[in-house]
């Protein structure tokens, strides 16, 4: 969501569907027009906008699905990209390590 305004903890916010007021104590202040992931009304991290634009067409995607269509590009980003393993387990497979 979209920082719309700030009074203290709470802001307003928008998904460029809808407004909701959000908890900011996770996240301290946020400047208005900075963009936050969202969660059962609080923000849990501020994003970027182009994560923003990311999650919103991989949300645009589902609802698609969901209603019947297709996921069309959401997930565009993805694609070409195989599965990659965390920092930590990449270092550990270069050591020859193995979990059994």
């Amino acid at each position: 969501m979209q920082i719309l305004s700030v009074d203290g903890i709470a802001a307003q916010a928008t998904d460029g569907r809808e407004e909701a007021q959000i908890d900011l104590s996770l996240t301290g202040p946020v400047p208005v027009g900075d963009w936050v992931l969202t969660f059962l009304g609080a923000a849990r991290e501020v994003i970027t906008a182009d994560e923003a634009q990311k999650i919103s067409a991989a949300l645009d995607g589902l609802r698609s699905l969901m209603a019947g269509g297709d996921l069309g590009d959401a997930f565009a980003d993805l694609e070409g990209r195989g599965p990659s393993l965390p920092p930590h387990l990449q270092a550990a497979q270069a050591k020859g390590k193995s979990v059994a």
